[in-house]
């Protein structure tokens, strides 16, 4: 009835051809979850409802079309969990906090992504851990627990999409929905050693779902295999999928910029780079020193935005996030301009970046490993050095997997699908390699 490990194709595969039925999945995906630790993993699940949902999609009609020759999407009969970021009807969505799950009470309707999660026949297996409020890189939460790596006792998954990775490591999803804004899709890719898919900024709808700051917000997955990722893309963007191109080349950062890298990381950077160029990709280096302000820009829009959001709550959150709620409060209009007006300029030049070298290059994260109980504080600010010139332009990113720490590799805006097609050419050469 399929492993942990399982992988996209390969379970989706075995339903066309009724080996395993979506009942028979779920049911195995059920018996896994909650297997960190802190038995966390989900905020919200309720078994008989995912059953029901593994039921409806069995009953779903086939036909002879589509990819895997029954008709259906590829998302029919998987296990996958969501962020509780997102409402799910008849389940309450916290944020990460337990003052908004109980201010906003039981969601009477499905979020846009549920709603096309359900629509392509996934059985959703509940609503996962998240940092609270999605404000942070570490998976660490004081109300809800910590969120501890299933099978890595002591290692924090990373966050904000923190229940996501960890509900693929234990095999409860074969496949998880997360944001990313600062990097919270591909953090807790790379220190749990899974792909992830960080979207273009504007992709998908977010009704439903819980802005942290909207200037950055992104939709995203975390799964295992870096060749099922063409199979994700579609459902953020329902039968609008953009063509695809070939790269032809590509730029990886300069070593000046890796100063504070461990060193395995940086090997696993030299692996991938290797690999692009097996592809028949050619590589340069590049010099992003300018890349230095990022967080300085990023840091003040996303704080603004998310005091605008949780304006007369600041009291009901955590200590270490009220202040930045506090200090973005605080910053004013004509600030506010200035970051605006720098992060405008700052989009724009990453955008001639990609122009000339089509794709960049660059760990995820500078270490491989965060572990519980330990002061994280300098983690964000290192670790968001590295995401936040992606997020300030907006642009999508495939985390690759190394066997230490992960790797983003990122495209201009909307080629998203093109980006996740090499991805999975990545994805297969590695597998021929081990």
């Amino acid at each position: 009835m399929g492993s942990p490990s399982m992988t996209i194709r390969g379970a989706r595969q075995a339903l066309a051809t009724g080996k395993v039925s979506p009942t028979e999945l779920a049911e195995q995906a059920l018996l896994r979850a909650n297997q960190n630790a802190g038995k966390n993993t989900y905020l919200w699940r309720n078994p008989r409802w995912t059953m029901g949902e593994a039921e409806r999609a069995t009953a779903m009609p086939r036909s002879a079309n589509g990819r895997f020759g029954d008709g259906r999407s590829n998302l029919w009969g998987m296990s996958i969990s969501v962020k509780d970021c997102f409402d799910l009807a008849g389940a309450p969505t916290s944020c990460g906090v337990k003052f908004y799950r109980d201010l906003n009470g039981i969601a009477q309707h499905d979020s846009w992504l549920v709603e096309q999660l359900r629509k392509a026949g996934a059985a959703i297996t509940g609503k996962t851990h998240l940092h609270p409020l999605a404000y942070g890189i570490t998976g660490e939460n004081p109300e809800f627990g910590d969120c501890e790596q299933p099978g890595n006792p002591g290692a924090l998954t990373g966050g904000s999409s923190s229940g996501a990775a960890a509900s693929v490591l234990e095999g409860s999803a074969l496949a998880a929905i997360g944001t990313d804004t600062g990097g919270s899709v591909r953090g807790p890719a790379a220190l749990c050693g899974l792909a992830g898919y960080r979207a273009s900024i504007g992709r998908g709808n977010w009704r439903g779902g819980a802005h942290l700051a909207p200037s950055f917000d992104t939709m995203g997955w975390l799964f295992r295999d870096l060749e099922d990722g063409p199979l994700l893309a579609d459902s953020l963007v329902p039968g609008k999928a953009a063509a695809r191109r070939d790269f032809k080349n590509f730029a990886v950062i300069h070593d000046e910029f890796l100063h504070d890298c461990d060193p395995a990381i940086v090997d696993g950077l030299r692996q991938v780079e290797r690999s692009l160029n097996a592809l028949g990709l050619e590589s340069t280096r590049v010099d992003v020193s300018w890349w230095a302000d990022s967080f300085e820009i990023f840091a003040p829009i996303q704080a603004w935005e998310a005091a605008q959001i949780h304006a007369g709550h600041f009291d009901k959150i955590q200590p270490a996030i009220r202040e930045r709620l506090e200090w973005g409060a605080s910053i004013t209009d004509a600030e506010l301009a200035d970051f605006r007006r720098r992060h405008a300029q700052f989009r724009a030049r990453v955008d001639e970046l990609l122009q000339e070298h089509e794709l960049l290059l660059l760990p995820a994260s500078p270490v491989a490993r965060l572990n519980i109980g330990a002061d994280n504080s300098a983690a964000r600010s290192r670790i968001l050095r590295y995401t936040t010139p992606f997020s300030l332009a907006g642009i999508p990113v495939v985390t690759i997997p190394c066997r230490i720490g992960g790797m983003q590799l990122a495209a201009a805006r909307d080629d998203d699908e093109s980006l996740l097609a090499l991805a999975a050419k990545i994805g297969f050469l590695h597998e021929q390699r081990a």
